[in-house]
């Protein structure tokens, strides 16, 4: 069965190919709040390398909800998802590959915690959980960028800024719509936002690696947050998680 959103990406892969004139341009079906979709997908990729990789999805819902396997929806799709299509996706990537993941400038008021992906369902707040994610995300970043820096396999990340985008929302009819009169048009269009992630992915940038991108320049990170325990919290717990995944 054909869903809306693989008829979208069907429909804007068509386009490409126009504007393009090249073939060579396909749709593949991915969920990242299921971790089997992910698995599954990563097999069904058959290419000798992976030049690029943008982990861009986001998502930030206003009630709380879980992921197929039972974790915190914002947390799985923004950074667990992520984090297990990269891993799976390693043995596709060789020197040059870059990858980039669109944290935000929310990142610093996130926390890595223990049970750090299990749901919150009372005291539900949605700021805090994509501030918690796009966090996790900075240190996968950092993770990578360290483990894979002897193959010159270049990981970053982009800050897009304050983008009017659809997931900015407080589901409050009144209070949306003076945020489409008098907010929407003086923050980044969804172009401008995906601006800093489309330079670093086809910009050379001399070899650097592990940087968080704002504006198409290195944003500085404090040190606290940069060599923070939290990182190894956040990677112990992740590992533990995806084992199942990553031994098969």
């Amino acid at each position: 069965m054909t869903t809306s959103k693989q008829q979208k990406g069907e429909k804007i892969c068509e386009e490409l190919k126009q504007k393009t004139q090249w073939e060579h341009i396909s749709v593949k079906q991915l969920n990242l709040e299921d971790l089997d979709s992910i698995a599954d997908f990563c097999k069904t990729i058959n290419v000798d390398k992976i030049d690029i990789l943008l982990n861009n999805a986001g998502t930030l819902p206003s009630v709380p909800k879980t992921t197929k396997q039972g974790f915190d929806y914002t947390i799985g799709v923004n950074f667990l998802g992520h984090f297990l299509l990269t891993e799976l996706l390693y043995p596709h990537f060789s020197a040059g590959t870059k990858i980039v993941n669109m944290v935000s400038l929310t990142y610093k008021y996130g926390k890595i915690y223990n049970n750090f992906f299990t749901p919150t369902l009372t005291h539900y707040n949605r700021f805090v959980n994509y501030s918690n994610s796009k966090l996790a995300l900075y240190y996968a970043t950092l993770y990578w960028a360290e483990k894979w820096k002897d193959k010159n396999i270049l990981v970053n990340c982009a800050d897009p800024g304050i983008v009017s985008t659809k997931i900015i929302k407080m589901d409050n009819k009144v209070v949306d719509t003076l945020c489409d009169i008098f907010f929407r048009p003086i923050i980044r269009t969804p172009k401008q936002g995906a601006d800093t992630m489309s330079y670093i992915a086809i910009n050379d940038i001399n070899n650097i690696s592990g940087e968080m991108f704002k504006s198409r320049k290195i944003h500085h990170v404090s040190d606290k947050i940069k060599n923070s325990p939290q990182k190894n919290l956040l990677l112990q717990q992740t590992f533990d998680i995806l084992s199942p995944y990553l031994s098969e």
